[in-house]
């Protein structure tokens, strides 16, 4: 498995259209249940290492209920790789695109 999103049920079933496997979180209680499964904090319930995703999409609005959990899991430096999308709501009000992400790190417009 390369890939594995975690977000809207809407979205979800797009993804599984293309392959790409993924679990509805509605509430913090199931995104940090799939979170800690996909990532192998989740004991018996995790998935075997050779089965964990190399990339796992969340939607900007399980990102903010997992915040704590995403910078710890992305300061370890560790697979999967964490990237965030808009929801199906759009784009959250305040958080960085990842242009601006880019150009503020950077420093050059993109």
């Amino acid at each position: 498995m390369d890939y594995f999103v975690i977000g809207e049920r809407e979205l979800i079933l797009g993804f599984r259209l293309v392959g790409v496997e993924g679990a509805v979180a509605l509430n913090r209680a199931e995104a940090l249940e799939a979170f800690n499964r996909v990532t192998g904090q989740g004991g018996a319930m995790s998935l075997p290492s050779p089965e964990r995703p190399k990339v796992l999409i969340l939607t900007e609005e399980v990102s903010s209920l997992l915040e704590d959990e995403v910078l710890a899991w992305q300061k370890g430096a560790d697979y999967p790789l964490i990237v965030e999308i808009p929801g199906l709501g759009g784009h959250i009000q305040g958080k960085k695109s990842l242009t601006e992400a880019i150009r503020e790190a950077i420093g050059i417009q993109v």
